[in-house]
């Protein structure tokens, strides 16, 4: 029986990578938007073509509410969960922290941290044997940001992902023993519609291997990560992004 995964953010970019990879390898996919309908359905389409069951799902992961009713939704219509990707994010203002409004700070940490949190939530109480399920594996997209700060330019993003990373950590020690995984998967500047050509073009010469990474390369670690490959993996945050620390 195919496993059933749900992809926040699986619209666009990373996410909509990992979807398409995810149906590649056998599992049934959820594929989470906010408001791209149109490119969450095509997503899905491409994941019924690879033979294997999907739906899209709407929600905010930021409200409370609505990720409930998400989790509600994919239940009755997939299926019990066996895994969460978690690649829904938002970049924010460019700018220096003095810059930031108090808009932009809960815009970002709504979605990045709190939106992170909650999924991780309802996945536990779903997969947790704790709470008679069956196990399962949850995946948190971070970035290098965390690790670089982003000075000048996104700071709060940076710091929003290290929220991600503290999370991962002390989840995938609160439910290993419940038979859930939790990793986490850190990205270099990667080829998406977050990332301008300005800053492709000032970033590019940073990275050893001189180029951007794919959306396919990022999503083929979150990919092993979910699998039963990684049964032994938890707790732990691979670095994707050309050799740069």
């Amino acid at each position: 029986m195919a496993k059933i995964a749900l992809v926040t953010g699986g619209s666009r970019g990373i996410g909509a990578a990992t979807c398409r990879l995810l149906a590649r390898d056998g599992w049934d996919v959820a594929v989470n938007y906010t408001r791209d309908g149109a490119a969450a359905d095509s997503v899905a389409n491409a994941v019924r073509a690879a033979g294997r069951r999907a739906m899209t799902v709407q929600a905010d992961v930021g409200d409370e509410t609505r990720v409930v009713a998400m989790f509600e939704a994919v239940e009755r219509e997939l299926g019990p969960l066996d895994g969460l990707v978690n690649s829904a994010g938002i970049v924010g203002p460019v700018g220096r922290v003095d810059a930031l409004t108090p808009e932009d700070i809960d815009r970002v940490l709504k979605t990045n941290v709190v939106g992170c949190i909650l999924t991780c939530r309802e996945a536990v109480k779903r997969m947790s044997t704790k709470y008679g399920g069956k196990g399962g594996a949850i995946v948190n997209v971070s970035s290098g940001s965390a690790y670089i700060g982003n000075p000048g330019a996104q700071v709060l993003y940076a710091i929003s992902k290290g929220a991600v990373n503290s999370l991962h950590i002390g989840l995938s020690q609160e439910v290993a023993g419940e038979g859930i995984r939790v990793n986490a998967v850190s990205p270099g500047m990667t080829a998406t519609d977050m990332v301008t050509e300005k800053a492709a073009a000032a970033n590019v010469g940073r990275i050893p291997m001189g180029r951007l990474g794919t959306p396919e390369e990022i999503a083929e670690a979150i990919v092993w990560l979910m699998s039963d490959k990684a049964a032994y993996t938890a707790g732990a945050n691979i670095r994707v992004a050309g050799g740069r620390p």
